[in-house]
């Protein structure tokens, strides 16, 4: 797998598709790695080339000390691409990727073309919950939360009819090293940028999963109401949307980037 020196933080990556074509950059949720994304990658790569990447903390990216701050993941972006030599991508993020695509939207606009902004919250709130999270990792490891996670990572429907895929998912979150879990915890515990989202110039695609209650979809519908022009899906899913709708989830985003 390659890897790459960003910014002093070494980080894990992987291109798919066409050399040459249009660049489009995934960006994992919480407790997964750039695997979460295969069930898009056939659709995405008939015009796309495709950059992946694990966030620090995750998969077999660097694990700094933490806490850390969604600005710290984002400099990991910039640092990403300037290591790559790509001066601007469109982009696309789930829960936390979202918060990143947020930040950057905000703080790096010249850095993206398109943005999608997917199962995410501009501020998620609910800190003594968050506090409670990190505190039972930090006791029991991953297996603490594993269970709770996927109740709302996937409807009960999808767990019953596709157990092979959650497990597939499970042993991703549970191989998820527990300190960085933690650290990125505190950084989507901290997230807030609901005053700065009229600023985000990008065009904005923003996904919500019906039954999410991990970012419920009002979240969604908040963030496409102040980013100006943005547009709004509503999928038949929880939060990992890109997995429990991928038909639906492929057509909205490969719709919106265009060829």
């Amino acid at each position: 797998m390659p890897e790459i020196d960003a910014g002093g933080v070494r980080m894990t990556y992987r291109f798919d598709g066409p050399d040459g074509a249009p660049l489009l950059l995934l960006s994992n949720s919480l407790g997964t790695e750039f695997g979460m994304w295969d069930g898009q990658i056939a659709t995405l790569t008939r015009h796309r080339r495709v950059l992946r990447y694990n966030t620090r903390g995750h998969g077999k990216s660097a694990l700094p000390p933490g806490p850390y701050k969604i600005a710290d993941l984002g400099g990991d972006v910039i640092a990403l691409l300037d290591g790559l030599g790509l001066a601007r991508v469109d982009y696309c993020g789930l829960s936390m990727g979202g918060m990143i695509g947020m930040w950057l939207a905000i703080n790096a606009p010249g850095r993206l073309g398109r943005l999608a902004l997917c199962n995410t919250s501009a501020g998620i709130g609910a800190t003594e919950l968050w506090n409670q999270r990190i505190a039972k990792v930090e006791a029991e490891g991953m297996a603490g939360i594993a269970p709770a996670v996927l109740e709302r990572w996937f409807t009960a429907g999808f767990r019953k009819r596709e157990p092979a895929v959650v497990e597939r998912i499970r042993t991703m979150l549970l191989a998820t090293p527990a300190d960085g879990y933690v650290a990125c915890s505190a950084a989507v515990r901290d997230h807030d940028v609901r005053e700065q989202l009229a600023t985000i110039k990008a065009p904005t695609l923003v996904v919500a999963g019906r039954h999410d209650a991990a970012t419920p979809p009002e979240q969604g519908r908040l963030i496409a109401d102040r980013v100006p022009g943005a547009r709004y899906v509503e999928l038949e899913a929880a939060h990992l949307s890109n997995i429990e709708a991928a038909d639906a989830y492929n057509a909205a985003l490969s719709g919106f980037i265009g060829k």
